[in-house]
């Protein structure tokens, strides 16, 4: 199957082929580690993990995906410095080095990162690398050099800056999101690592350096520009070093079209003399009870905040990846809750295949249909709604106790293929629980209830067989105590 997705380049969903032969090179933008990552965050990263899933399950490539980790910018000078409350946490002894507390807070900061992506099921081993800004300073000053020496990029009080007027005079600026030009005045220069889309001017490529701030030493025309790069600058560099330009698909959240994925085409090819990826692919935002996440709203949560609700990581995931990346995704507690159900009914289908009853009837036209719509859904701009919708719709009309033994182990066989995607369920038979005699002994009157159309006491029986943490699965001649 060939996959096709929307490119924010073209505007258009367009079938993709991979530059090389069989192998994707991916990038996606990564964290700034100055905090814990928020919920909103993460839906940014499981997008391009089910991409990168999809394209090695469905279309056979091998995919070299790259996250990097931003170390260095405004707001990590701006919490490690001297007297910054984030002291309180235990990131180590801040010292009199400014460039050592960055160090510090960073490193805190990535750690829990990367536990948070393990808990919600991105593997650190589908990554090629996670490489930190800060390795990577000589690339992105060779990067200036090149962009400077090609004409596009002045110096200014120490300060290095990408001379946009100059840029639009040979390609257009703009081409992933429609900026209002008209107000843009050829000069105005921006210091900011993060400006908003009316601020349409220059940007800087390297910041000289202020009072206690960390510095790296630039050569440059002559001069020596202590200071350290402009956050822009990082991903051209890093993707050029570690995958080589252009890319084949580069993702980020539509927050990051301007400026920051706007900025990298221009330096990349202004200086690399390419363009920076063949497809642009951007996930929408995340709203928390339809609004915006907000520390001020008391809706803003991190994981940790989530799994001190009780929530189970795998639950979360499901809920996210269950919606199409394109659409503002509404998180809720309510959804969280009947993901959870879902993916625990199918995680007793799956049970079920393992045990119970052998069916008679054969439906393996039916299986077929399952995985053409299942990864074709995926393969249309991966359209995730449509896929879990075809694996319910299986389900209902199909159950595990009618599944021949024939049929059986080629769903197992289908869904090792389809979790491999989602990474919500295990592909094995039942754990065997320690059952407690008590609820062993509520079930079998419940059970004998039933026989003797006794269903008030049955109910009654199921009732407090919930009570004790257990649940009770019945089919044809007998029955299963599964814990909830």
């Amino acid at each position: 199957m060939k996959l096709s997705l929307y490119n924010t380049l073209t505007k258009s969903v367009q079938e993709f082929t991979p530059i090389h032969d069989r192998e994707v090179h991916m990038y996606s933008c990564g964290p700034t580690v100055y905090d814990h990552a928020h919920i909103g965050n993460l839906r940014s990263f499981l997008f391009p993990d089910i991409l990168q899933r999809s394209l090695r399950v469905i279309c056979g490539y091998r995919v070299k995906w790259v996250m990097n980790i931003t170390d260095i910018d405004d707001k990590t000078i701006r919490d490690s410095a001297i007297g910054s409350p984030k002291w309180k946490f235990e990131f180590g002894t801040q010292t009199s080095d400014p460039k050592e507390n960055v160090r510090l807070l960073t490193l805190y900061y990535e750690q829990a990162f990367k536990r948070d992506l393990e808990l919600i099921g991105i593997k650190k081993s589908d990554f090629s690398a996670m490489p930190r800004a800060t390795d990577y300073i000589k690339e992105m000053q060779a990067l200036i050099v090149s962009i400077s020496s090609q004409g596009f990029a002045y110096e200014s009080e120490g300060s290095v800056y990408f001379n946009v007027a100059k840029w639009r005079e040979h390609e257009q600026y703009g081409r992933l999101f429609a900026i209002d030009l008209e107000h843009f005045k050829a000069g105005v220069r921006i210091d900011a690592d993060e400006y908003s889309r009316e601020q349409v001017s220059d940007f800087v490529l390297w910041k000289a350096v202020k009072d206690n701030e960390p510095f790296w030493d630039f050569p440059f025309e002559g001069k020596n520009l202590k200071g350290r790069p402009g956050w822009h600058i990082e991903c051209s560099a890093m993707g050029q070093a570690l995958l080589g330009l252009p890319l084949d698909i580069h993702t980020g959240g539509v927050d990051l079209r301007f400026p920051h994925h706007e900025d990298e085409i221009a330096q990349s090819k202004a200086g690399y003399g390419c363009e920076t990826a063949q497809f642009w692919c951007h996930n929408e935002f995340l709203e928390v009870e339809g609004k915006k996440m907000s520390k001020s709203l008391g809706n803003f949560y991190t994981l940790q905040d989530l799994l001190n609700k009780g929530m189970d990581p795998l639950d979360i995931r499901f809920s996210m990846v269950n919606a199409h990346y394109g659409s503002v995704f509404n998180f809720t507690e309510f959804g969280v809750e009947s993901a959870s159900k879902a993916r625990k009914r199918v995680q007793e289908y799956i049970y079920a295949c393992f045990e119970g009853n052998v069916g008679h009837d054969h439906h393996a036209e039916e299986l077929y249909q399952l995985k053409q719509e299942f990864f074709g859904a995926l393969c249309d701009d991966l359209h995730m709604p449509k896929a879990i919708e075809a694996l319910f719709t299986f389900m209902k009309n199909t159950p595990a106790h009618i599944l021949s033994n024939r049929d059986r182990p080629s769903f197992l066989e289908l869904m090792n293929d389809i979790n491999d995607i989602i990474a919500v369920w295990t592909i094995a038979p039942r754990p065997e629980e320690s059952i407690p005699d008590e609820v062993k002994k509520l079930a079998e009157i419940r059970w004998n209830a039933k026989a003797t159309r006794d269903f008030a006491l049955a109910d009654d029986m199921r009732k407090q067989i919930a009570a004790l943490g257990f649940a009770i699965k019945d089919t044809k001649d007998s029955y299963s105590i599964i814990k909830e």
